[in-house]
């Protein structure tokens, strides 16, 4: 299948509007909900996501919209809780004008609606989300996941820390206290033992979501004297833990992989060699987002309107955008160039391929995306006032997603050796 960039698809959905359309088989605006936490401790992760859908929604707006006609986009506050979000769901699906909802950032408000979104047959985008149960029954028809999900992301770091320290003995390990939290440990961990039985895991621990204080818990890790530290905090809770675990030397101690790590770079409080990642590929200074002006037109109007620069929460974002707009131009292609409905537009996104940002994601007939994971270590940049990634490697999703009807963590436990050196190595991706 022929991929295509936003651009591209721009110019295709434009060459879709001179079709000669009925009047009122074109809606005025395109109905869409965003969801994303704008308050609370998560907004420090929800922001850069509505940022970018702001900034997205409007370059797609002044280039014609979608075949002529403008999105119009609704943000709804996931900081509101599980029962608010959903209800706002419901109210937004019961208006036809609204074709497609973006939902959600957090994976526990994703799992919530799942059911709603297939009652309601609303094609929806889960445009963070990464609980590898959202779509592990295979029996998704409205919900699509462009972005891959925790069993690709936290057994990519595994992988990266054994080809680094292929010696390591002894991990900690600290994740907030809720679904994403704990599937990240389980992976990390799995993954690690499914090719080195032998490694230790000396501390577990589970802060709440929300922690301002982590003194303890650093307390408690320097006590364990890992030789390695695992974390997937975010937002709020991972900027209070970088500036509590420095002055205390937690990473001159253990070698530190922070998951979310690429969200504080730019508050230059990270050192140098600091595994960290984007849950996927969305690193604006990869290779392959640098090779198209696409993306830094994206990046110098994010860097001027917001200024900082995009983290990975806003390529996500973008790219689930995109997503949605390709599968518009997909949809009016095999419509004979008509407007589509809910259930051609679900249709559209349920197969193939699409050029992002930061690279490309298929989608599985399970709605399940396979996006290449990119980690690296901290360095200095003389270009740049904060650390940026280096030592990079770009992994393959696809070989790192469970197979469609596969027990995600059984697969996991069937990693081998072998595996590991199929990947490429550290510092590979330039």
């Amino acid at each position: 299948m022929m991929k295509m960039t936003w651009v591209t698809a721009a110019a295709v959905a434009l060459g879709a509007a001179m079709t000669p359309l009925h009047a009122q088989e074109k809606p005025a605006s395109v109905g869409v909900g965003v969801f994303t936490f704008t308050s609370g401790p998560a907004a420090a992760y929800g922001m850069p996501g509505k940022k970018a859908a702001d900034l997205m929604v409007d370059q797609i707006n002044k280039a014609g919209g979608i075949a002529g006609v403008p999105i119009k986009a609704t943000v709804v506050d996931e900081g509101q809780g599980t029962e608010g979000v959903i209800a706002e769901y419901r109210r937004l699906a019961s208006n036809p004008e609204n074709q497609v909802m973006i939902a959600a950032l957090s994976s526990s408000n994703c799992l919530a609606l799942k059911p709603a979104v297939e009652q309601l047959k609303v094609p929806t985008i889960a445009w963070n989300c990464d609980a590898h149960q959202l779509l592990a029954d295979g029996k998704s028809n409205y919900y699509f996941r462009p972005n891959g999900n925790t069993v690709t992301e936290f057994a990519a770091y595994a992988l990266y820390l054994l080809q680094k320290n292929p010696n390591v003995k002894r991990v900690a390990m600290l994740n907030p206290d809720y679904a994403m939290g704990h599937d990240a440990a389980n992976v990390f961990s799995a993954t690690l033992k499914a090719i080195r039985p032998d490694i230790e895991i000396v501390a577990n621990l589970f802060p709440k979501l929300g922690t301002a204080n982590f003194q303890t818990e650093v307390s408690r890790l320097l006590a364990a004297q890992p030789d390695v530290v695992f974390s997937a905090l975010w937002g709020a809770d991972l900027s209070n833990f970088v500036r509590q675990a420095s002055p205390r030397g937690l990473f001159s101690k253990s070698q530190v992989i922070l998951a979310l790590g690429e969200t504080v770079l730019q508050q230059n409080t990270l050192p140098q060699g600091v595994i960290v990642g984007v849950l996927g590929d969305g690193w604006w200074m990869s290779p392959d987002a640098q090779a198209r002006p696409e993306t830094k037109r994206f990046v110098e109007e994010y860097k001027q309107r917001f200024g900082e620069y995009p983290v990975f929460p806003s390529m996500k974002m973008a790219n689930a955008v995109i997503y949605m707009k390709d599968a518009y131009v997909k949809a009016m292609a095999a419509n004979g160039g008509k407007w589509p409905s809910r259930d051609e537009l679900a249709k559209a996104m349920s197969s193939g391929s699409f050029d992002t940002l930061t690279g490309t994601s298929t989608i599985r007939k399970d709605n399940e995306g396979m996006v290449d994971q990119v980690i690296g270590t901290t360095v200095k940049s003389p270009d740049y006032s904060f650390p940026v990634i280096g030592d990079m490697v770009r992994y393959d999703g696809k070989v790192l997603t469970p197979p469609q009807g596969e027990d995600p963590m059984v697969w996991v436990k069937s990693i081998n050796a072998d595996l590991l050196k199929s990947l490429p190595k550290p510092g590979s991706y330039k």
